[in-house]
């Protein structure tokens, strides 16, 4: 199909759900190691309790893909899962803070990741479904802009209200009232995002209607179309392209480093650069406002980056550019290890949020150029697995490396991180980039 290019105005509509998933997702990353700490936690168990959040993505991603790809009705293909996905999430997002119990907050925890990868999903497929070829880094830069935006809003909430003198503080077991009030207006705002881009979006229907819909009659009842489901991904996994198989090893190393971020920041930055260690402490709670504030840094970081990313990949190659956007990444988080004033640590967030951008972006681009369109939302989804499995590895391993080899010292997490984006950076440069080999020949 010859689709037509979209104007700026129509990408950004397509995109802006991407604001309200980000924002619950950065809510997530920046407060729940926090709360789970809050409700007895302890440092080298914070892994094994996010675990809960890669294993849903390696599970339901690639199923919503697969289904999404079979899907057609009166709001798409892809809207139906955004929508589904953005109304279980926004109740388990206004639900995670008022946890009384730890195994609790791990249960919401679990249910608020598998509902925010149903959202997730389908809106990656959702570029390359909609965008001709030429538009697609835009299209991925554009969700990125927004991805930044709703993460620098959110991560920074519980800061602005301790700033206006809501209580920071609370008696043991206890989540704050600033945390509290953070998710509360996040789960207003997902779901408000994504009705926006459900309502101004249009899908285009299969190119093939009557081969679709004979493939659906096909299919049979509702479990022989799971069995199905599941043989289709396994398949498709089995004959993942060559580009694909190369750029999902980058991706590996890439959320590898991130989910080390996402886990240690706050106990690192707590005991490394506040030196407070216990986390029910006022000061410890000081610590982990500004940890949203640096997380809002490196995501508006990210935010203004995305759209210079389709310009310095023009100029050089997609693959140079996610080479030095991973090399910045890892500068900032061995800064973490040096650096004593947390003000200083604003500038960490730069080259943080440089990789990040890219990590939202260019591999997405690459790939797009190189599976077949009718598989493209199964395909992205199992693309996902490569983004759960070195998070999972994480969750596994690195509690007992840091409790057993760096004495429990949470910063080294952080120094792990920076070695694992080094790697993705080296790696890179490797890829077969399909649309650069086309342009060459």
């Amino acid at each position: 199909m010859n689709k037509p290019k979209l104007s700026f105005a129509q990408i950004l509509n397509m995109s802006f759900g991407f604001f309200g998933i980000q924002f619950g997702f950065a809510l997530q990353n920046a407060n729940v190691s926090r709360i789970f700490e809050t409700l007895g936690a302890n440092v080298d168990e914070l892994a094994l309790f996010w675990i809960a959040a890669p294993f849903t993505g390696l599970v339901v991603q690639p199923i919503i893909g697969h289904m999404s790809d079979n899907t057609w009705g009166k709001l798409g293909r892809r809207k139906p899962f955004f929508l589904i996905g953005a109304i279980l999430a926004s109740i388990a997002i206004f639900v995670m803070p008022n946890s009384d119990v730890l195994w609790f907050a791990v249960m919401m925890l679990w249910i608020m990741d598998a509902s925010i990868n149903i959202s997730m999903e389908p809106f990656r497929a959702l570029v390359a479904d909609v965008l001709p070829e030429e538009q697609r880094t835009t299209g991925f830069a554009a969700q990125t802009l927004f991805i930044g935006m709703g993460a620098v809003i959110a991560s920074a909430l519980p800061w602005f209200f301790s700033q206006i003198g809501v209580e920071s503080t609370a008696p043991e077991g206890i989540i704050p009232n600033t945390v509290k009030y953070s998710f509360y207006i996040g789960a207003v705002v997902y779901i408000i995002a994504v009705l926006w881009t459900v309502f101004t979006t249009k899908e285009y229907p299969p190119e093939n209607m009557d081969e679709f819909l004979k493939k659906k009659s096909e299919a049979g009842s509702a479990f022989n179309a799971f069995i199905t489901g599941f043989v289709d991904i396994f398949m498709s996994l089995w004959k993942m392209p060559k580009t694909m198989w190369q750029i999902a090893l980058v991706q590996f190393f890439s959320w590898y480093a991130l989910f080390c971020m996402w886990i240690y920041t706050t106990p690192s930055v707590a005991q490394n650069v506040f030196g407070a260690v216990d986390p029910k402490s006022a000061l410890y709670q000081e610590a982990g406002d500004w940890v949203g504030i640096l997380m809002a840094v490196y995501n508006g970081v990210a935010a203004l980056f995305a759209f210079l990313l389709p310009v310095i990949a023009k100029k050089t190659s997609r693959k140079i550019t996610h080479a030095i956007a991973l090399s910045a990444g890892a500068i900032g988080y061995l800064s973490f290890y040096v650096i004593k004033d947390p003000n200083l640590l604003l500038f960490s967030e730069i080259g943080i949020g440089l990789a990040w951008a890219s990590i939202l972006t260019i591999p997405y681009s690459i790939i797009s150029s190189a599976i077949p369109e009718e598989k493209m939302g199964v395909y992205m989804g199992i693309f996902n697995f490569f983004i759960v499995i070195p998070q999972i590895v994480v969750a596994l391993t690195l509690g007992f490396i840091i409790n057993n080899v760096f004495d429990n010292v949470p910063i080294y997490g952080l120094v792990l991180g920076a070695g694992s984006l080094l790697i993705g950076a080296l790696v890179v440069l490797f890829v077969d980039d399909v649309t650069e080999k086309k342009a060459k020949a």
